[in-house]
């Protein structure tokens, strides 16, 4: 029955005729749970000879859907189901402070507003496409300065005009498995009825291709570092252990057994998002024993030499719980992970040499391989799962030097080669 107001009432639902002479369809779908207020369906029809047909499917559909509990039960929108799935998901602080950094660079900016409900395949793929062309998600037609320095100032030469450069393959990977699991959860709690992120074309993975220092450049590496002793023997332990960075600033006396030559990982530091240095679990959450060569027993040794003798001219004892890698007399305070980074590449930049920290670990881990060690024995220094798959697939860079081997190998296989015209 037609009412006063244009408006052709329905048992459930309604269609209301709007100025322009077009309908629009309004369905009760239950209460918003993160606003508490009543959330409906609507869709509006162009006005036509077949509008009110049109309206009235685009009504059966929303009802069905409410019966089979397919609809969005939330206006909310990605940002508040981001900030509602970081309350329930149970990841390590470390981990979960690298989700917020991704999703407050690039999700939040570009798709925070954006309802649930409206976030499609379409919209995730040219997301990724943006974040593909450039980091700062310009779409290719920023002419801006990007100024080293915020606030007023006297530019130099590193303000330089806007590059763009786009964001790892690994990073946008990563960013869509954040976004599919916050997804998840959405569909688990019936706030959508599918994951749009199931049907998006994921980002590719990313071909591992690492650049480890060659054996010379890391001699050069390592006799640069010796000018300080104690960080020469930071680099060095971090060469022929392949150990990371927060587990070798984490290292504690306790933790090293120069008699039976190895020292046992246990544990990783990381930076709480107050700022403090915090030590957690190992990023496999296992401690692993790691064997030590003659050389590194001796290189540790001395550093424990050198770290009783600072401790004894101040009248202090190196407790046994003491850390390895200390700028304190009695090793009470352990090296800062970034500080050890920022300083290594210094060193490798005005050595000239393209590297970082973390290429110690490729370094290590290519040595090995190439000397012939099993790719298992490797894993397990390196603290890999999966039987070492991990470690041929990442961290086994190609070495010439084997290749050449592999190839002398097969032709010493090979039949007589036929000659020509005989």
């Amino acid at each position: 029955m037609a009412t006063a107001n244009g408006r052709a009432k329905r048992q459930r639902g309604e269609i209301e005729e709007l100025p322009s002479g077009s309908l629009r369809v309004k369905v009760y779908a239950g209460l918003d749970p993160i606003t508490k207020k009543r959330h409906y369906l609507t869709e509006t029809v162009p006005p036509g000879p077949a509008a009110r047909k049109e309206a009235e499917k685009a009504r059966t559909r929303f009802l069905a859907q409410v019966d089979e509990r397919r609809n969005p039960r939330t206006r909310a929108t990605v940002d508040q189901l981001l900030d509602r799935w970081l309350e329930v998901h149970d990841v390590d602080a470390s981990t979960r402070q690298g989700y917020v950094k991704k999703l407050n660079k690039h999700v939040r900016p570009l798709l925070g507003k954006l309802p649930v409900g409206r976030l499609d395949a379409e919209t995730l793929e040219s997301f990724y496409a943006v974040l593909r062309k450039c980091r700062d998600h310009c779409g290719g037609a920023r002419k801006a300065i990007d100024h080293r320095k915020a606030g007023p100032h006297d530019c130099t030469d590193k303000c330089r005009p806007h590059e763009c450069k786009p964001l790892a393959p690994a990073s946008i990977r990563q960013i869509h498995w954040i976004l599919s699991g916050a997804l998840n959860r959405a569909v688990r709690w019936r706030w959508i009825s599918v994951n749009p992120a199931d049907q998006a074309e994921k980002p590719g993975m990313p071909q591992p291709n690492p650049h480890p220092p060659t054996a010379s450049e890391a001699a050069r590496l390592v006799t640069q570092a010796w000018k300080d002793p104690d960080w020469g023997a930071f680099v060095w332990v971090a060469m022929t252990t392949g150990a990371r960075r927060s587990e070798l600033c984490a290292l504690r006396w306790s933790a090293v057994d120069l008699d039976a030559a190895v020292l046992t990982l246990r544990s990783a530091l990381y930076v709480d998002d107050a700022g403090k240095l915090r030590e957690k679990d190992t990023k496999t959450h296992q401690q692993r024993r790691v064997a030590l060569d003659a050389e590194t027993v001796e290189v540790l040794r001395d550093q424990l030499a050198r770290c009783e003798e600072r401790a004894s001219a101040l009248g202090l004892s190196l407790p046994g719980d003491g850390y390895v890698f200390s700028p304190d007399p009695d090793g009470g305070t352990p090296l800062v992970p970034d500080t050890a980074t920022q300083r290594f590449s210094r060193m490798a930049a005005r050595l000239g040499i393209t590297t970082n920290l973390h290429a110690m670990r490729h370094y290590s881990a290519t040595e090995l391989i190439a000397a012939g060690v099993d790719v298992r024995t490797v894993a397990g220094r390196l603290g890999h799962g999966g039987g070492g798959a991990t470690t041929l697939r990442v961290y086994a860079a190609w070495l010439s030097e084997s290749d050449q081997r592999a190839a002398t190998t097969l032709m010493a296989r090979m039949p007589t080669r036929p000659q020509s015209g005989k």
